[in-house]
């Protein structure tokens, strides 16, 4: 692994969400190349250096500086970053932003659990399904 590869890219403001993410990626094996992004800025800055995309990015939606949804905007239609999957990982159950999400090509929208064992064996199964399981097109 070099210093410009990120196989998840988490955008996340809270810091308790960010351990128990991390926490639950790491107990699933998951968590070996997982770059956190505090704000939205610093997520495209992270995703414009990268040298390989990530397989996944696991994107809050209210976030500082860009919320999400300008993030996955900008993400969607750009060349580079179009097609990363995109997972909406977030504690609004708005159905405006559930809907722009798709809206602007949002590969799955998940309503943040309010327990731990129940947002661990979500973020886990997030996890296991687009680091493992899905292939996408080279």
């Amino acid at each position: 692994m070099t210093q410009g590869e990120i196989e998840v890219l988490l955008v996340e403001d809270n810091p308790s969400d960010v351990e128990l993410t991390l926490r639950a990626l790491q107990k699933r094996n998951l968590a070996n190349r997982v770059v956190v992004a505090r704000d939205g800025v610093e997520a495209l800055q992270l995703l414009e250096r990268a040298e390989a995309p990530p397989k996944v990015v696991l994107l809050d939606l209210k976030l500082p500086k860009l919320n999400g949804l300008e993030v996955l905007r900008r993400m969607k239609s750009d060349d580079r970053t179009r097609r990363i999957p995109v997972v909406v990982l977030t504690s609004s159950h708005e159905e405006p932003d559930v809907e722009e999400s798709y809206r602007l090509g949002v590969n799955s929208y998940i309503v943040k659990p309010v327990d731990f064992e129940s947002f661990a064996s979500a973020v886990a199964e997030v996890g296991l399904y687009w680091l493992l399981l899905n292939h996408p097109p080279e």
